[in-house]
């Protein structure tokens, strides 16, 4: 199974007593990288809500909008905000004795100004709502893995056309390797029939020369050996985990091979298979890199 990094999910609950709304977005990205933006109310909630959206979503850039406002008329209390109190004090007194004009009503004058008094939260509110905030986050999410999950598929499919046609042009190589020897062979034929009769030749030398030559040509192997991480990377794709990461390591040795194929082969119908692998691959690389 495969997810996107790309998601989204929405969720909002609206009563008597609350107005809460959740939104999350997530983009690719090697780590998790979250980003959460919220009023104040909940701002001692940050650390646990940073921790949730880890564990359930687990990698991509991760922005998370949460809007709440209480409807209770006890929501907020009142308080002195006593730093702004002595300051218009001290400002007006400092004028007062300048002009030489009595202190007794500065006090009452302070506190008709603005901002003396301060809102606050009510924690015992904070605490009845908190159980509603975090259950609508917990929805969120879960929509945002619906959202990665409906987008992995389009992705999933994508990657197992590519990695078919990968499989298609290995067989066109196994088809024209074949081929390819058979003209090795004959160049070989013709390149011994010269070495023999010319008096330097050395047949000891020339043997060593003939293996080391047809070792460095043959490419059995590297058919083998890419015909097997093909066959794992569907595996992969088959697993009820999303592991993009792994995805990623598997087809780094799919090109390995598929480079390998093409310096070793020295044969231009075989190069051309090639680069259509390689056009192939480029695809993968570019869909894994938004795979969870």
């Amino acid at each position: 199974m495969v997810q996107s990094m790309t998601g989204f999910g929405q969720q909002s609950v609206e009563n008597d007593q609350l107005s809460v709304s959740i939104e999350i977005k997530t983009l690719n990205s090697k780590n998790a990288d979250c980003n959460i933006k919220m009023s104040s109310a909940f701002s001692d909630k940050e650390i646990e809500i940073r921790n949730l959206l880890t564990s359930k979503l687990q990698r991509g850039k991760i922005l998370l909008l949460l809007n709440y406002a209480s409807k209770r008329e006890d929501s907020l209390k009142a308080a002195l905000n006593t730093s702004v109190i002595k300051s218009y004090y001290n400002d007006l007194k400092s004028i007062s004795d300048d002009l030489n004009e009595s202190n007794e009503s500065l006090l009452q004058i302070v506190m008709t100004m603005p901002e003396v008094y301060q809102k606050e939260n009510n924690e015992d509110v904070l605490a009845e709502d908190w159980p509603v905030v975090l259950k609508a986050i917990k929805e969120a999410i879960d929509k945002t893995i619906e959202f990665r999950t409906h987008e992995g598929e389009a992705l999933e499919k994508a990657l197992r056309g590519s990695i078919e046609k990968i499989s298609e042009y290995l067989e066109e190589v196994k088809v024209l390797d074949p081929q390819r020897i058979d003209r090795l062979k004959e160049k070989l034929k013709n390149q011994i029939a010269e070495y023999e009769n010319n008096d330097n030749f050395d047949p000891s030398r020339f043997e060593q020369e003939l293996i080391f030559y047809i070792e460095k040509l043959d490419i059995n192997e590297e058919k083998v050996r890419l015909t097997q991480h093909l066959k794992y990377f569907i595996q992969t794709l088959d697993t009820p985990q999303s592991n993009g990461k792994k995805l990623g390591f598997i087809a780094q040795e799919i090109g390995r091979e598929i480079n390998t194929i093409g310096s070793k082969a020295n044969d231009v119908n075989i190069q051309k298979v090639v680069v259509n692998m390689k056009d192939e691959l480029e695809k993968i690389k570019e869909q894994n890199l938004n795979i969870l």
